[in-house]
C-alpha cells in the first residue's frame, strides 16, 4: 500500500449462497471494509467488491431438498447477504452475483481464450473427490487423512470422468519465482511459506470442469456438457466485476482478503489463471484464520455457531460499532485462530470504548462547556504536554499497521493516543486550576491539547467506528469530516490529522456517553 492517495481495489471472498451468513462471512467482509473506509480517508479512489458465489452443487442439492429450482433458492440466500451486509453498515461498491449475465458472459469469455491459447484442454480424471467442499484432492492429502474429508470428516468419493484441464503445471516456475521474489505478495508469511512448499512439490494440471450439473453453472464453451468448475467460475468474479467501461483502471486488484481454507485457489490456481490470459497479478493475497466459540471450535452440533441471531443481539446490547471493534481488534487476522467468547466481548467494550475512548471524550466536552463556555479554547504557546508529539508519532505507527494489516495495532495506537490525554489530564487536573485566580488561560490551553488529540484519534478510528466517530466529529465541530466521508466519499486524512486543525472558538456540544459502560449479567441461578 502506498502513501500517497491512489487508485484502490479490495475485495472479499463470494460466499456459498447454500446457507445464510454467519460470522465467517460477517468478519472476512467487516476487515474488508475497515481496509476500504481507511482507504478513502486517505483520498484514495477506492472500489470495494464483495458477492456470493451461486453455482456450487451443494445449491442445488439444497433448492431439490426444499421443493425449489437453484436460482430460486440462490435469489433468497443472495438477498440474506445483502441485507446483511447492509445492517451491518458494510460499505460495498459492488455486490457480485455469479448468476448474473454480466459474470457469465466474461467467465465465458476468459474460458475461450484459455482453450485457443492450449491452457485449457479436454482430457479424463480420476481422483479422489470431496463432495462437501466440490474439489478433487491429490492421494497423498486423501491418504494422510484415511480418505476421509480434511473439512468435514466424511468420506472421499473415488472419481472418473471427462473433463477440461487447465495447464498449472506449466506456471509452477513462473509462479515460483514471483511469490519469492515479491512480485505476487501471499501473507501472513506462514501462509507464504506454506504454498512455496507445496508449489515446490510440483504442480499437477487440475480439471476445471463437471459433468451433471443439470444446467446449474456456465457451460464450456461449445460443449454444454461440461460446466465450468464452480471454484474456477468464482475466482473470476474478482476480474469479470472490474472488467468494464469505466472501472477496468482498478485491476489489478490490491487486496484479496480470504480466509485460510480457500488459500490454494487464491495463491496458485487464481495467479496462474491469469498469466495464462495475458493479465496482471493481483498484488496481494492475505490469508486469515478461522474464530471459534468460547474456546471451542464452533459446530452447530455444540450449539455454539456466532450466527446472525447472535451477532444481532451483540448490536443491540452493545452497539455496532463496538461489534466492529471487537471483530477488528480481536479477531483470527494472522495465523492463529480467535476466540468469541462473552467475558472478552465485555472485558474489550469497557476497556477500550467505554473507560478510555467515551470517557475521555466526555470528560473533555463537559470541562470545556464548564470553564471554556462550550467553545474551544486558545491554545497556549510552547505546550509541554507532549500529545502533539505523540499524535504525529501515534499517526506514523498507525499508517504502518494499517499497510501490513496489523488492524489490532493500529486501533490500539490510536486508543493510546486517548489514554495519554487521560494521564495529561491527571498530571495537570484543569478542574482544579480551573478553582484558582487567574490561571484559565493555563486551563484552556491544557483542554486544546486535550481535544485537539481526541480529533485526530478519533479520524484515525473512524474506519473502525464510522457510526459513533462521526457523532463525536459532530460534538467537536468537526462536520465537514462527515460530509467529506458519507456515501463512500474521499477524506484527507493527512491534513485533518495536522496538530492545529481544531479552532479557537468553535462551538463544543455535550451529549450522550459514545459508549456507555455495560456490567456483566449476572450468572443464572443454580
Amino acid at each position: 500500500m502506498t502513501d500517497t492517495p491512489d487508485r484502490f481495489y479490495v475485495t472479499t471472498p463470494i460466499y456459498y449462497v447454500n446457507d445464510r451468513p454467519h460470522i465467517g462471512h460477517v468478519y472476512s467482509t467487516t476487515i474488508a471494509d475497515v481496509v476500504a473506509r481507511y482507504h478513502r480517508l486517505r483520498g484514495d479512489q477506492t472500489f470495494m467488491l464483495t458477492g456470493v458465489d451461486e453455482h456450487a452443487a451443494k445449491v442445488v442439492t439444497a433448492a431439490e431438498e426444499r421443493g425449489l429450482d437453484p436460482q430460486s433458492w440462490a435469489d433468497q440466500n443472495a438477498a440474506a447477504f445483502q441485507e446483511t451486509f447492509f445492517s451491518l453498515g458494510v460499505s460495498n461498491d459492488d455486490f457480485i452475483r455469479t448468476s448474473e449475465p454480466r459474470h457469465k458472459e466474461r467467465v465465458t469469455e476468459y474460458v475461450t481464450a484459455l482453450i485457443e491459447n492450449g491452457d485449457v484442454y479436454a482430457g479424463e480424471y480420476e481422483g479422489w473427490y470431496d463432495a462437501g467442499q466440490e474439489e478433487y484432492i491429490s492421494e497423498n492429502k486423501a491418504k494422510e487423512s484415511d480418505y476421509l474429508s480434511p473439512i468435514n470428516g466424511k468420506p472421499l468419493t473415488k472419481k472418473r470422468e471427462r473433463n477440461y484441464f487447465f495447464r498449472l503445471s506449466a506456471y509452477q516456475d513462473r509462479l515460483l519465482a514471483l511469490i519469492e521474489g515479491g512480485g505476487f505478495v501471499v501473507e501472513p508469511e506462514a501462509r507464504r511459506n506454506e504454498v512455496v512448499a507445496r508449489i515446490r512439490e510440483g504442480l499437477n494440471d487440475v480439471a476445471i470442469s463437471r459433468t451433471g450439473t443439470g444446467g446449474w453453472g456456465i457451460p464450456i464453451p461449445n460443449d454444454p456438457d461440461q460446466t465450468i468448475y464452480v471454484w474456477i467460475d468464482a475466482l473470476f468474479n474478482y476480474l469479470s466485476a472490474v472488467d468494464v467501461d469505466g472501472r477496468r483502471e482498478y485491476w489489478p486488484a490490491d487486496l484479496h482478503l480470504i480466509g485460510k481454507e480457500i488459500l490454494w485457489f487464491h495463491a496458485v490456481i487464481w495467479p496462474a489463471l491469469l498469466l495464462g490470459l495475458g493479465r496482471e497479478l493481483p498484488r496481494r493475497v492475505y490469508a486469515h484464520s478461522f474464530w471459534i466459540s468460547e474456546g471451542r471450535k464452533m459446530s452447530k452440533s455444540l450449539g455454539n455457531f456466532v450466527d446472525l441471531e447472535r451477532l444481532d443481539d451483540y448490536v443491540a446490547r452493545f452497539s455496532l460499532d463496538a461489534l466492529r471493534y471487537f471483530l477488528t481488534t480481536q479477531g483470527p487476522i494472522g495465523t492463529n485462530d480467535a476466540d468469541f467468547a462473552e467475558a472478552k466481548f465485555l472485558e474489550v467494550y469497557n476497556a477500550d470504548l467505554a473507560n478510555t475512548l467515551g470517557n475521555s471524550f466526555s470528560r473533555v466536552t463537559n470541562m470545556i462547556g464548564r470553564y471554556c463556555d462550550g467553545l474551544v479554547p486558545q491554545p497556549g504557546g510552547g505546550s509541554d504536554s507532549g500529545l502533539q508529539e505523540k499524535a504525529v508519532a501515534t499517526l506514523e505507527d498507525y499508517r504502518a499497521a494499517m499497510a501490513s494489516l496489523r488492524l489490532d495495532h493500529a486501533a490500539a495506537a490510536a486508543v493510546e493516543l486517548v489514554r495519554q490525554v487521560d494521564g495529561y489530564i491527571e498530571r495537570t487536573q484543569p478542574y482544579r486550576l480551573a478553582k484558582e485566580e487567574g490561571k484559565m488561560a493555563a486551563v484552556g490551553a491544557i483542554l486544546y491539547d486535550c481535544a485537539e488529540a481526541i480529533r485526530i484519534a478519533s479520524l484515525l478510528l473512524w474506519p473502525i467506528l464510522p457510526d459513533r466517530m462521526a457523532t463525536a466529529w459532530g460534538r467537536l465541530g468537526c462536520d465537514s469530516y462527515a460530509h467529506a466521508t458519507a456515501s463512500r466519499g474521499a477524506g484527507q486524512l493527512e491534513e485533518w490529522a495536522r496538530w492545529g486543525g481544531l479552532q479557537p472558538g468553535t462551538p463544543v456540544s455535550k451529549g450522550d456517553p459514545l459508549f456507555p459502560r455495560v456490567l456483566a449479567e449476572p450468572a443464572p441461578a443454580a
